[in-house]
């Protein structure tokens, strides 16, 4: 295995990259999160992924500000929740969830879910334009769009998502959500890429795994990076942490992609 330190980067619509592999906070408890936070970033990530709803930017916060680390070298993630979807709410949990962080400025920030029902995630997509405008983020994006939502927001302001942010993994691939992204230059960054865990048991993995003397988790999270796709793994044990990061020492063959590809439980099958 090679240096888990040099992480490939994704070019985003602004100008700015994202790190291939991030750490996600989703479900840890605020009180946890400042030490895994800290852990994350000895590893060697420099992308953090957290949320409003999450309850824990400042656990976030605290630990980027334990690291020492230069604020420039840390990708920082939050989301707005459903209950501020509207353009003149944005602006207030946008500064709320900052002040939390402890932070002047976000490097992303996504509305978390559209919402559909209420409908206001355009509205709310023109607050998160607007931000952009005003120079007070850098990019801006959403999480758990279908191409209906993305369709509509791009319609109404212009301006196109730099990131969407959904579920995927070997089981739940998105193969048409995948595709929708590129004709519109959409980043893809998977929330659950190991499935919870629930695929990592699979044969198939094992023995892509045992081929590579890695874990199936590895595999997993390699075939995320060769597909393109960013993915935030969360984590609290040290070694977990670390082992999700250090997939950067071999290389999944086509063969293996497709055998992994075929886990797919999606798209009629």
């Amino acid at each position: 295995m090679t240096s888990t330190t040099t992480v490939p980067a994704v070019a985003l619509r602004g100008g700015t990259s994202i790190p291939q592999l991030g750490f996600g906070v989703f479900q840890v408890p605020d009180g946890e999160t400042a030490q895994a936070v800290s852990l994350a970033l000895d590893a060697g990530y420099r992308s953090i992924d957290t949320a409003a709803v999450y309850g824990n930017e400042a656990g976030v916060g605290a630990g980027i500000a334990a690291s020492g680390l230069p604020r420039d070298e840390v990708f920082v993630t939050s989301k707005l929740w459903i209950d501020s979807l509207s353009r003149e709410a944005v602006r207030p949990a946008y500064e709320k969830s900052l002040e939390l962080l402890g932070l002047d400025r976000l490097d992303l920030y996504l509305i978390h879910w559209p919402a559909p029902g209420l409908g206001r995630y355009v509205e709310a997509w023109e607050g998160l334009v607007a931000l952009q405008e005003a120079g007070l983020v850098g990019e801006i994006g959403v999480s758990n769009f279908q191409p209906a939502h993305l369709d509509a927001i791009i319609a109404a302001t212009g301006v196109t998502p730099a990131v969407n942010q959904v579920e995927l993994h070997p089981a739940f691939a998105q193969r048409a959500l995948r595709e929708r992204h590129r004709e519109l230059g959409i980043v893809t960054e998977a929330w659950s890429p190991l499935g919870q865990g629930t695929v990592l048991g699979d044969p198939v993995l094992g023995a892509i795994a045992d081929a590579h003397g890695v874990t199936p988790a590895q595999v997993v999270l390699r075939w995320h990076l060769q597909a393109g796709t960013v993915a935030i793994p969360k984590s609290v044990t040290p070694e977990r942490i670390a082992a999700n990061l250090d997939v950067l020492g071999f290389e999944v063959s086509a063969e293996q992609v497709a055998a992994i590809d075929g886990l797919d439980r999606t798209d009629g099958r």
